[in-house]
């Protein structure tokens, strides 16, 4: 496998970072996981975008344009001969000092890393997740705004930790005010009376891409879509439930906290949906030419 590091394509065990990097010793940086399908990097410029707003809103300068972390994103798909596969995207602040003081630190560090990627097992995607609310809550976005996609990944991780002690693959992270906000990767859908409903983003919900995506192909297929604050009661009472994510996809929910969903089976809107998904990213996105 090669990575990219700094203008470089190095081999897997010759990538390496300084430990005075502040990606490392404070979480300190922003990154992007992005998919590939068929020899096509889907949705790039979105990711990139996204990249720079979250550089913006931290005060990292990217030590290169968008145009060429663009290509060098492609050069290192194409390097690995990946033709499905998945892109973890990361631009740490940079070797420093010891201390929090991030001017100190003279030049960001791009790294780029594709390879393969499951998340879930295929089973779960024909017969639905299992899910619970963990006690973790979603941070304020008084503190960081959940659009920022920050190398500090605890909370997630905190939360993930709850989901799998309790015998599940994910969990329900609500805001402090108790409303629904996402998952541990993921965004949340419900469907009632053939109406999709999903968190505001301003209840702590990422504007994911495969949220914009989904929302994209349900109004597109005749579907009203509403973002709105959600309780747990929502997803309880809902006809359907699903995740959306880069790395999951699109993948069914058919019980919250020992509750059933609707039969307890993938609903059919939900179903639609992630055919229509899979149709989409297969023929779409920037061609890698491998």
């Amino acid at each position: 496998m090669k990575v990219y590091i700094d203008g470089q394509l190095v081999d897997k065990s010759e990538a390496k970072i300084s430990v005075f990097d502040h990606g490392l010793l404070y979480g300190d940086g922003i990154f992007e996981g992005i998919r590939i399908y068929n020899g096509r990097i889907f949705e790039l410029d979105a990711h990139i975008k996204r990249l720079e707003d979250s550089a913006r809103a931290i005060c990292l300068e990217l030590p290169m344009s968008l145009e060429e972390i663009s290509q060098a994103t492609v050069d290192t798909v194409a390097a690995n001969g990946l033709r499905d596969g998945y892109i973890r995207l990361v631009v740490t602040r940079g070797a420093g000092g010891l201390g929090l003081n991030p001017y100190l630190c003279e030049k960001a560090s791009v790294i780029i890393i594709a390879d393969t990627i499951k998340l879930y097992p295929e089973e779960f995607y024909q017969n639905g997740l299992d899910i619970i609310t963990c006690a973790t809550r979603r941070p304020t976005p008084a503190s960081l705004s959940p659009q920022v996609k920050s190398l500090n990944y605890l909370n997630n991780v905190m939360a993930k930790i709850e989901a799998i002690q309790a015998g599940t693959l994910e969990a329900l992270m609500l805001n402090e005010q108790g409303y629904v906000a996402e998952c541990t990767g993921d965004n949340v859908f419900v469907v009632r009376d053939g109406v999709i409903f999903t968190p505001s983003i301003s209840a702590g919900a990422l504007d994911g891409i495969t949220r914009r995506t989904i929302m994209k192909l349900a109004v597109e297929s005749g579907y009203e879509v509403r973002e709105v604050y959600m309780s747990r009661y929502e997803i309880f009472t809902a006809d359907e439930c699903f995740l959306t994510g880069t790395a999951a996809e699109v993948i069914p929910v058919v019980s919250l906290d020992k509750r059933t969903i609707g039969s307890g089976q993938p609903g059919e809107i939900t179903r639609e949906l992630i055919a229509k998904y899979r149709a989409l990213v297969a023929e779409s996105g920037t061609p890698v030419g491998v």
